[in-house]
């Protein structure tokens, strides 16, 4: 089961804060190609791609703190269902959804939600979309 945690910063390796700025730096386009990104914030492309989806920086505000998964969905009747009754009993606040066409049977799909009102954790919330027949491939993509 995997575990999130809100640390300070100042324990932490450098290499992440680096690889935050890099991400940023892409996602802004004042750079265009992973290996322009990380040459300016000075570290390896290898480091990039281990730390790129598992640090986020928390939202200022942390009023409205917003998260973004996906998972492959099995084409039967009621699984995406299942699974926004699954974020509705935590009281996450369903933004979007993107559902692309099942091939061979699965479908992707990526959430976003705003999770300042959820009656549950985070980690907890994804251990039981984990559980959801016919769910699989969750990922966290995102943490605001």
């Amino acid at each position: 089961m995997e575990k999130y945690y809100i640390v300070d910063g100042s324990i932490l390796p450098d290499v992440l804060d680096k690889v935050i700025e890099a991400r940023t730096l892409l996602q802004n386009g004042k750079v265009k190609q992973v290996s322009d990104a990380v040459k300016q914030v000075g570290i390896s492309r290898g480091t990039y791609y281990k730390y790129k989806d598992y640090v986020f920086l928390p939202d200022k505000g942390m009023s409205s703190r917003k998260a973004v998964i996906s998972l492959m969905l099995h084409h039967d009747k009621g699984i995406l269902s299942e699974v926004l009754n699954i974020m509705s009993r935590a009281n996450a606040n369903i933004l979007t959804i993107n559902q692309n066409i099942p091939i061979h049977d699965w479908a992707s799909v990526t959430l976003s939600f705003d999770m300042s009102e959820m009656n549950t954790s985070l980690d907890e919330l994804l251990q039981n979309l984990k559980e959801c027949k016919g769910a699989t491939n969750l990922q966290l993509l995102a943490v605001e």
